[in-house]
């Protein structure tokens, strides 16, 4: 099972399922330190990446220790200093990026759908913020869409309990079910906020659903003052990065066999825009 815990004063969220490490929030007091610490844990699970969220002035003491830089976005934090993604590989075959061609074929078909067309609403679907009361109903949803996933949004509990902290849940409903879901990870220190968990049923599958949730959720952070927007969107997905893509959204790189997600571990597209 993947954990998020403490590595001095930053956040990682670690496990056997991704096999890697993901440093998701660094303390300036951890630096340079923790690069030892990070190699270490890694050695001792013999995990076979390292992947961090970094602030660009950091970036060369990550590529100094053997990181390459896969991903970045601009201002990420307050909107004055860039992000870095930066990763280090651990075995040659998590570095093969075998899935390439499909991620370049699905890139460039987003690519094309640039703000190619007028933001069109759903009809029959009601579109708001989640609350407790759909926790257990979120789970399910979550359930029947991703076999394995690198948090554990199957369980209803993660759910509420997350609602409480930092992530704000988004449904689509339709004759009082939920047809869809997605989540805002928000870091308000940042203003920064994190697009992500998008699961539409298959039988609401085709009603760009993703794309109504996302315009919702765009509507409510701008009202928060949040400043940037992104997410990391499976490549192999081709409707999700279209969907990225038609809202505005910058491609901003390609993580290499980054997440355990839907059954495998596959490359991933970071994307990102101002809101």
């Amino acid at each position: 099972m993947n954990r998020i815990e403490t590595l001095g004063n930053s956040i990682i969220q670690h496990g056997p399922g991704s096999a890697r490490i993901y440093l998701m929030k660094i303390s300036r007091a951890d630096m340079p330190g923790i690069l030892k610490g990070l190699n270490e844990l890694a050695a001792e699970n013999k995990y076979t990446k390292i992947f961090a969220k970094i602030p660009s002035l950091y970036e060369s003491f990550f590529l100094d220790d053997g990181y390459v830089k896969e991903a970045w976005i601009k201002g990420f934090y307050n909107d004055l200093t860039d992000a870095s993604f930066v990763s280090k590989f651990l075995s040659d075959k998590r570095e093969l990026n075998s899935g390439r061609k499909e991620t370049e074929k699905n890139l460039e078909t987003a690519l094309k759908k640039e703000l190619s067309a007028d933001f069109i609403p759903a009809e029959n679907y009601t579109f708001s913020k989640a609350s407790p009361e759909d926790s257990a109903e979120i789970a399910e949803v979550f359930k029947r869409v991703f076999e394995t996933y690198p948090f554990p949004i199957h369980n209803k509990d993660y759910i509420k309990q997350t609602m409480k902290e930092n992530i704000i849940y988004f449904k689509a409903v339709r004759d009082g079910k939920i047809a869809a879901v997605s989540s805002a990870e928000t870091y308000s220190a940042w203003q920064a906020v994190e697009m992500t968990d998008f699961a539409t049923l298959p039988e609401h599958l085709g009603k760009k659903l993703a794309l109504n949730l996302l315009k919702k959720m765009e509507e409510d952070m701008k009202v928060s003052n949040y400043k940037t927007a992104y997410t990391i969107a499976r490549s192999l997905s081709a409707g999700m990065n279209i969907t990225f893509a038609k809202a505005g959204y910058e491609f901003c790189g390609t993580l290499v066999n980054n997440t355990n997600i839907s059954g495998s571990i596959q490359n991933m597209n970071v994307w990102s825009r101002k809101l």
